[in-house]
């Protein structure tokens, strides 16, 4: 478990450097400024849930289900509130026709971050 949250915290921390260089360099000119700030809250955010998957690995030694069940959602968390806004923010490069459909998924995202901490809280709460 302790592994595969080291690698999964540094692919979305490697990913994260490479969208927000991305962002700041490449979109720059290709999307307008609120749409560019769409697209960095989606890079911060999963900054955010990467370092928090980080300190779940200092948990992960004791195989707590709380662990895994935070894991869960902040990966999943960070592809479905990040992942969409990614895809909101482009939406006019991409022309994609599903974009409707992306708004009520980043807070199902967002909501699954609340349940990451909130598993966290509990995990802590129960170590000893």
């Amino acid at each position: 478990m302790n592994k595969r949250i080291i690698l999964t915290a540094s692919f979305f921390g490697a990913v994260a450097v490479l969208l927000g260089a991305f962002g700041a360099h490449g979109l720059k000119a290709l999307i307008d400024a609120p749409s560019l700030e769409i697209w960095q809250k989606g890079v911060d955010y999963q900054f955010y849930h990467t370092f928090a998957l980080l300190y779940l690995s200092t948990f992960a030694r004791y195989r707590n289900k709380l662990i895994n069940i935070a894991y869960f959602c902040f990966t999943f968390g960070i592809l479905l509130f990040s992942g969409s806004l990614y895809l909101l923010a482009t939406r006019s490069i991409l022309k994609i026709g599903f974009v409707d459909v992306l708004g009520p998924i980043t807070p199902i995202g967002g909501l699954l971050f609340v349940l990451g901490w909130i598993m966290l809280f509990f995990a802590a709460v129960k170590d000893k």
